[in-house]
């Protein structure tokens, strides 16, 4: 029945004869998500009596890429494809029996929450009764008719008093708690009901607007086969999701992963085929080109100072809509990319938030030191300096959480860090290691009336201080000013020396290494030396 609802509005379509048309009903049956951007392939089985045929889908989501579509046909010889993505009359998708069962949750527990918020209105009424009673209760003992009473009247309005003074308390303040004790229950009502509404909201129905394809077959007799349909969409992918674990005493470092995947192509994916790929189509995939470097001189003219600006770069975590499963995929290496079939099929929502998908772990040895940065920092940090040697690559990701020997330490941006590469990861300060770094002398040299100097001496005194009860490896760097011009002139001298000069390439970045026993100072002094001609000034 459904496949006859297709046909008949395509008779607007001037496709051939209706006898001609084969109507088909597709779905996505895998999936290869990119960081940024997929590709989608949809397989469908037919059948066709002898001749000229057409296989109608007319089930593609509307924003599909029709240029990048590509059809393969087995059973059948190909002819011409026609695509269209406009006039496409829309599927009459019934709703699920999931999707029917979620909306009369939500609705239950909206009726009930109604009727519970009625209860808790119902109740603080006793309580302002009861209050009203007190109050007109209080108005008796002070009015002027008591003047008159006798003693024994006195005594038992005194006594009438009391008694429906208390019982009105007692009633306020049993009615006060049970309502309290309504809105406390009230607060799981709104979650149950919320938690309802995101379980509808997975379950929205597709979009309506489809596109259209049509594939012209020949076949010399009856025959079945499968039309194929493969095409890339940029409106889905995934992001990588790591949780670092180090244990300090061995420098064991294991690195669980996982992955958040969304897609908003119109359409749900029910249970695909997925892999994940760490290709970037969506990036540059070609080798940048050098121009043709033309020097020109000209008269010398008067250094303009530069306008300075700042950027600033937001990243957000994405919420997990779904919790994670047990089943992990495992990596595949082609030598160019690594990808992860997962082995279960998986759903994915059009527009819902990101599904949680767990890959295989990873391990490594790390080796952890305390690096510190005195310009910068008051405490050094715990680094673990480790070399990638898992065969794998470490996307970059804003996802990436940090736990040194169990405990939670932060999360934050993670670099790209290719199989067979360097990094050095931090685990959160150590605020036993305590940083200060003075200039202790200072000299702009000579001066004169017409305020002039040519020589410029500093001397930076650089501690550190352990105040733990253990023995810490560190990495300390600093920086002395370095020169390009051959007529500024500078000279420095260190004690003790660093043991590693200009680190990645960066000149003037200096690194002193050595171990700190506990209770114990490092201090490394550093005196620079800058002299220029006279006339000129030092920027």
């Amino acid at each position: 029945m459904r496949a006859l609802c297709l046909v008949l509005p395509l008779a607007s379509l001037a496709l051939p004869a209706m006898a001609e048309d084969i109507a088909l009903s597709s779905r996505v049956s895998a999936v290869t998500l990119y960081p940024q951007g997929a590709t989608v392939t949809r397989e469908v089985a037919f059948s066709a009596p002898a001749g000229q045929h057409d296989l109608i889908l007319a089930d593609l989501p509307k924003g599909t890429p029709l240029a990048s579509v590509r059809v393969a046909v087995e059973g059948a010889r190909m002819g011409g494809l026609t695509t269209r993505n406009d006039y496409v009359p829309p599927r009459d998708a019934p709703d699920s029996a999931a999707l029917i069962a979620a909306r009369a949750e939500v609705e239950r527990l909206e009726e009930a929450l109604r009727l519970a918020r009625e209860g808790i209105a119902d109740i603080e009424i006793e309580a302002e009764a009861a209050r009203a009673r007190i109050a007109f209760l209080a108005q008796i003992g002070q009015g002027d008719g008591t003047a008159t009473l006798t003693p024994d009247q006195l005594r038992d309005l005194s006594a009438m008093i009391g008694s429906e003074t208390l019982l009105a308390r007692q009633t306020e303040a049993a009615a006060t708690r049970r309502a309290e004790a309504a809105k406390r229950a009230l607060k799981d009502q709104i979650k149950a009901r919320d938690a309802a509404r995101q379980a509808l909201n997975a379950l929205v129905p597709e979009d309506e607007a489809r596109a259209m394809l049509a594939v012209a077959i020949t076949s010399d007799a009856d025959t079945q086969g499968t039309l194929t349909v493969t095409y890339t969409i940029p409106d889905a992918g995934w992001q990588p999701l790591y949780d670092l674990h180090l244990a300090r005493d061995s420098g064991a470092l294991r690195i669980e992963r996982g992955a958040f995947v969304q897609q908003s192509t119109g359409e749900n994916w029910q249970d695909i085929a997925l892999t994940l790929s760490t290709l970037r189509p969506s990036e540059q995939t070609e080798p940048g080109q050098i121009w043709p470097w033309i020097v020109r001189i000209d008269d010398p003219k008067a250094i303009q100072p530069m306008a300075r600006g700042k950027a600033e770069a937001v990243f957000m975590a994405a919420p997990v809509a779904e919790a994670a499963t047990s089943d992990m995929a495992v990596a595949s290496f082609n030598g160019l990319s690594v990808s992860y079939s997962y082995p279960a099929p998986v759903s994915v929502t059009t527009g819902a938030d990101n599904v949680r998908l767990m890959l295989a772990p990873m391990e490594t040895k790390a080796e952890v030191v305390a690096q510190a940065v005195p310009m910068l920092d008051q405490t050094a940090y715990l680094m673990a300096r480790l070399t990638n040697d898992t065969g794998e690559i470490l996307l970059p990701t804003s996802e990436a959480r940090f736990y040194l020997d169990g405990r939670y330490v932060g999360q934050r941006w993670l670099n790209l860090i290719a199989d067979g590469d360097k990094a050095d990861v931090s685990f959160g300060p150590i605020e036993g290691l305590r940083l200060t770094r003075l200039v202790r002398d200072r000299n702009e040299g000579d001066r004169g009336i017409l305020t002039k100097s040519n020589e410029q001496t500093e001397t930076v005194e650089i501690t550190v201080e352990n105040l733990t009860g253990e023995v810490w490896p560190l990495r300390l760097i600093d920086r002395v000013p370095v020169s390009e011009q051959e007529d500024l002139e500078i000279t420095w001298t260190a004690e003790p020396m660093p043991a590693e000069r200009d680190i990645e390439g960066a000149r003037g970045i200096l690194a002193w290494t050595f171990d700190l026993p506990a209770r114990e100072t490092q201090t490394i002094t550093v005196k620079t030396r800058m002299t220029w001609p006279e006339g000129k000034v030092l920027q």
